[in-house]
């Protein structure tokens, strides 16, 4: 899911504004970004919406050899009421025990009930508000299971309880119990069919509507995770229980979905994976069929004023994928921004990391006020940001990107979001700005990044223990990728490559945790990466190398004017091999130095012919997780008291002003 709101600009340009001014003070300015290069590139329109794969032969569920371990398999049939904003479904499940000990129950995910008041977990931890998008009056959803039986008809539904495993909040009722009429043995499999009904919340997070347009995420029975053992180093398997959450997104296994959506006829709909045959209109409503194979999630949206546009990719890495665009009118003319970007993304990607493997692609924009639903991903389908503005920057792109890059890390290499949420935001957020970089020449300004951490968290932690939204962004997307670009910057870029293409190649279709990842990093460059780690993983910590104090007096040598000028340099935060240094002397000249950062601190005596006026950690900002940058910097010629005073003045000042603005 992307965190980049849509009016972030008017605060890059304050921030921006402030923070050059604070630092031209201590005359440590940061470099500036590169230049925008918007890029659109004509195709030839594209057919309407077709049942088959792009090999042009028909769907055979059964034909091809699974590319993961299909735990669950959902049948469902569902009709959308758009008068009353209601989703009405039947539900057939069939779940697979992957591990060798019994299982007596089964646990559902329901998270529509996140919305159904004040004092769900969800809203209690959001305030009612996802990014910058505001929960209304009509904001309120809900999920009623109306049956639930087994496979031989009997009743389930009586011995089904809501639990709260993680706070306890008996008004959550988002993740329920059911008790089963014998157990399930490893291997074995169990069937239940479920009836429901989804109230669907006006959209500020996620699932929702806009007016006609509707966005179904996470909006089903959805059966929870079950780990075996050794599962993300789990010793002993068992359920995977996590209710929904403010900052939390999703984990489940992979499966299969048939599913049969009914909408009004003037409706157009997306969805996971391909349809399997023509859309059937009959008394005014239509009916879809899709399926999808090898995924772990299926959502779907729908609006009679989606204009369609199809078009057929393939690279040497991508034998064929038909991309879907489902455009708000509002956007219409801007179809070759959003595929030109889907397309560069999707050869980038699996350039780098490995194949796409399936036979679709689909974005949806949503209308202009529709933010809320906008900027997320689920298998085979992303949401763009809504169509508020005709001509946006950039940042149209970004988000497209971003969500696509998700289908590699949360859709293929399927993390844990409630547990280690790093793994797929911040290995995405750093895959995105490659491709940003490679193809629309936008240079992150990492500098000015690692100044928004304020609150340094650890990597692997559950997402609801942040604290707040800001200080779970601020660490999952933007630390955690700073800390992979650091890891970079260590290894090579070329190593860096190996890493993540093989940390891919061995998780695809797997569930991979944070140690998982630091043996791939240790196989790789055949070294011991515990201490990186422990600092800025499974620690807390961001560097902070600072310019402690400048002392000069005359040297004492008669023969010749020359002065000893003792510098003391100290870190304050994690470790860097190697911490840069510069001195600058009065007659202009420069002594560069580097220092291993082993220790506490380190003091220079330095006897030259002039003194020195000033003296800077860090010069070319190399150091990535550096994130108090005016403490770098010191002069001479400043008094004491004053210099103190500056320092901590401006830095309190920056880190007040960087917290406001984090994305």
């Amino acid at each position: 899911m992307s965190v980049w709101f849509k009016y972030r600009i008017v605060q890059w340009f304050v921030v921006m504004l402030l923070a050059a001014g604070a630092v031209l003070l201590t005359n440590s300015l940061l470099p500036a970004l590169g230049p925008a290069i918007p890029v659109s590139r004509e195709e030839p329109p594209a057919p309407a919406p077709d049942t088959q794969k792009p090999d042009g032969k028909p769907v055979d569920p059964q034909a091809a050899e699974p590319l993961s371990y299909r735990i669950s398999e959902y049948h469902m049939n569902v009709v959308y009421l758009p008068d009353t904003k209601e989703i009405k479904g039947q539900q057939t499940l069939t779940w697979e025990n992957p591990g060798t000990a019994p299982v007596q129950d089964l646990y559902l995910h329901l998270y529509p009930n996140a919305f159904e008041s004040k004092k769900t977990t969800f809203m209690r931890e959001s305030g009612g508000k996802l990014r910058q998008d505001e929960a209304k009056a009509d904001s309120v959803g809900s999920m009623t299971l109306l049956s639930i039986k087994g496979e031989d008809g009997s009743d389930l539904q009586r011995r089904m309880e809501f639990v709260q495993p993680d706070d306890g909040n008996k008004d959550d009722h988002t993740l329920v119990k059911i008790p089963l009429p014998k157990p399930v043995g490893g291997g074995e499999r169990v069937t239940i069919q479920t009836e429901f009904l989804v109230k669907l919340p006006a959209a500020f997070a996620r699932m929702g509507y806009v007016g006609d347009f509707v966005m179904a995420g996470q909006w089903f029975p959805k059966v929870a995770a079950y780990e075996k053992a050794g599962t993300r180093g789990r010793t002993v398997e068992g359920w995977n229980l996590h209710q929904y959450h403010g900052n939390s997104e999703f984990y489940s296994d992979f499966g299969i979905y048939d599913v049969k959506i009914q909408v009004p006829a003037a409706y157009t709909v997306a969805a996971t994976g391909f349809p399997v045959k023509p859309a059937v209109t009959e008394n005014d409503m239509k009916t879809y069929q899709f399926y999808a194979e090898d995924v772990h999630d299926f959502a779907w949206s729908a609006s009679p004023n989606f204009i369609y546009v199809e078009e057929p990719f393939s690279s040497p890495q991508i034998p064929g994928v038909k991309i879907k665009l489902y455009l708000d009118p509002n956007h219409k003319e801007l179809k070759d921004r959003y595929m030109y970007a889907a397309k560069k993304a999707l050869a980038r990607y699996s350039q780098w990391y490995g194949t796409y493997p399936y036979s679709t692609l689909s974005i949806v924009v949503p209308p202009a006020d529709g933010n809320g639903a906008g900027g997320m991903e689920y298998p085979t389908l992303v949401t763009a940001w809504g169509a508020s503005e005709k001509n946006p920057d950039l940042e149209l792109e970004r988000v497209v990107v971003h969500e696509i890059g998700h289908q590699f890390f949360y859709g293929l290499v399927a993390t844990n979001e409630f547990e280690e949420a790093w793994l797929d935001e911040g290995f995405t957020s750093y895959a995105e700005d490659k491709v940003m970089e490679a193809e629309y020449g936008v240079t992150p300004n990492l500098p000015i990044e690692s100044s928004y951490i304020t609150s340094p968290n650890a990597l692997q932690l559950e997402a609801w223990k942040y604290d707040g939204h800001s200080e779970y962004a601020d660490n999952v997307y933007t630390r955690a990728k700073l800390v992979l670009k650091e890891l970079e910057k260590q290894v090579g870029s070329k190593t860096m490559d190996r890493i993540m293409n093989t940390y891919f190649q061995r998780w695809e279709f797997k569930h991979p945790s944070t140690k998982d990842f630091q043996k791939v990093v240790e196989d790789v460059t055949k070294t011991k990466w515990d201490d990186f780690f422990n600092q800025y993983v499974y620690g807390k910590m961001m560097m902070d190398y600072s310019v402690e104090s400048i002392r000069v007096k005359p040297s004492g040598d008669k023969s010749a004017a020359s002065y000893e000028s003792t510098v003391l340099i100290a870190k304050h935060g994690g470790s860097s091999p190697p911490v840069p240094i510069q001195f600058h002397f009065t007659d202009g000249t420069t002594l560069d130095k580097t220092w291993d950062g082993a220790e506490a601190s380190i003091e220079y005596k330095l006897t030259h012919t002039a003194p020195v006026d000033w003296v800077r950690v860090d010069p070319n900002y190399t150091l990535v997780l550096e994130n108090k940058h005016i403490n770098n910097y010191m002069q001479t010629e400043v008094d004491p008291t004053w210099k103190v005073r500056l320092n901590l003045g401006i830095l309190q000042f920056l880190q007040t002003i960087f917290g406001w603005v984090s994305w």
